[in-house]
């Protein structure tokens, strides 16, 4: 299968290049500084999580490269409406519009209707997506730390250092903008760099962004790895109250679900069955 995630990031970049076209740099930033007064997303994962529940990120998807479309009934406001009632405890939206079909109003639908914190779910790369998504009223952003690293998969002392300090740019500037971030590793070496950034929230994605393979032993694997004060979330996966069940077990209590609620009628209601 050829690697997904450089076929991504690729088209990111034109889609940067095109964007500034339309709207300079500086114009994105005075936009970003406008947006609604940010959502406490970290907040929410601890004090759920303190009161001894599953803080589960609900995810807003239409479609995936792996899957195709998942929800052809596709409306994001009633699918907020739906999770905060089931009891999410923030929501992750899909902005990227050639591979998963999302789009930024997508954002913004969901967001006003419901309370919850919500995610930026897309490939951010640059600092212009960061200004984007503080625009469209995103309270979090997720940073890859495989879209920082060369695609061969081997991780050299230089290249660690260069996506940490990409990483670390962008971070700052999120939160130098209101935001959280969700930083994810999908295996050792990735970890050993997320894991030097400031962000509490340290995900861990169980699907394979280059197979797009999933396997929830990779959460599992580097459990004996994340320091105290630290908030680890696993993505990808989870399907079946066994496969909760297994991770609290664990002492994993932040879940980031998609594809398991946007094939239900009603979301919500599937996100309180799976997490009852």
């Amino acid at each position: 299968m050829p690697d997904i995630l450089q076929k991504i990031l690729a088209t990111k970049r034109r889609e940067i290049e095109i964007a500034e076209q339309q709207i300079s740099r500086e114009a994105m930033c005075k936009r970003a500084q406008r947006g609604d007064v940010p959502r406490d997303f970290v907040g929410a994962i601890r004090a759920k999580i303190a009161a001894g529940h599953a803080a589960v990120i609900a995810e807003v998807k239409k479609a995936s490269p792996s899957k195709g479309v998942i929800r052809p009934d596709f409306a994001p406001a009633e699918i907020a409406k739906s999770y905060e009632k089931g009891g999410a405890t923030c929501l992750s939206v899909l902005t990227d519009r050639e591979y998963f079909q999302g789009a930024p109003e997508y954002l913004r639908e969901a967001r006003a209707a419901c309370s919850l914190p919500v995610l930026r779910k897309d490939f951010i790369v640059d600092a212009y997506q960061v200004f984007e998504a503080r625009a469209m009223n995103a309270d979090c952003i997720l940073l890859i730390v495989a879209a920082f690293l060369p695609p061969e998969g081997v991780v050299s002392s230089s290249a660690a250092r260069a996506a940490l300090a990409g990483l670390t740019e962008l971070e700052t500037l999120a939160c130098d903008l209101g935001m959280a971030v969700l930083v994810e590793a999908h295996d050792a070496a990735e970890l050993d760099i997320a894991l030097q950034l400031a962000t509490p929230l340290i995900g861990i994605n169980n699907r394979n962004l280059r197979t797009f393979e999933v396997s929830l032993e990779t959460t599992l694997s580097q459990l004996s790895r994340i320091p105290a004060g630290r908030t680890l979330v696993t993505e990808s996966g989870i399907l079946a109250p066994e496969d909760v069940a297994t991770m609290r077990a664990q002492g994993v209590h932040a879940f980031l679900v998609g594809e398991a609620f946007m094939r239900a009628l009603e979301p919500g209601e599937a996100l309180a069955r799976l997490f009852a």
